[in-house]
């Protein structure tokens, strides 16, 4: 085999490999910065894609995966309300971010507060990773704040 040849057939089988790397590099990014504990970002890969770790998705699943994570708000800029979910369009979470949302507003609270709550009550890092039942309980407990300190809570 000469060495053009050589070359060339170490730099296309590379192309793919160098992307993946990328990939799972970006993928480690975004688990540091949206600040997931391992169990929670290993139960995403569980529940979504049904693997262990990442490096066990093919490429089609990096992207959603990573597309994902920018749907809870990673890569975007720190500006306006930094915690806040990006997912209030999502018809069965979507009404109670919003009224999480109303409780916040009226308490004038930052996003980081519902963030520490959850983080406290069910060892989640973010709200944005709670279930509907969780949910439920920050939104029972943001009412029971709001009585105790003559807020509304309609």
């Amino acid at each position: 085999m000469d060495k053009a040849t050589a070359t060339q057939s170490t730099t296309a089988p590379g192309k793919p490999d160098q992307k993946r790397r990328s990939d799972l590099a970006m993928i480690h990014v975004a688990k540091k910065e949206l600040g997931l504990d391992d169990d929670v970002y290993r139960g995403i890969l569980r529940d979504r894609f049904g693997v262990e770790s990442a490096k066990d998705l093919d490429q089609p699943n990096r992207n959603l995966l990573l597309a994902f994570f920018r749907g809870q708000g990673w890569g975007r800029s720190q500006g306006g309300h930094p915690g806040k979910p990006h997912n209030f369009t999502d018809p069965e979470r979507g009404p109670y971010f919003r009224k999480i949302e109303a409780f916040l507003a009226e308490a004038r609270r930052p996003w980081a507060y519902v963030d520490g709550m959850t983080k406290k009550m069910f060892n989640v890092a973010r709200l944005a990773f709670c279930s509907v039942a969780q949910l439920r309980t920050v939104i029972a407990a943001l009412h029971r704040d709001a009585e105790r300190h003559g807020r509304r809570t309609a």
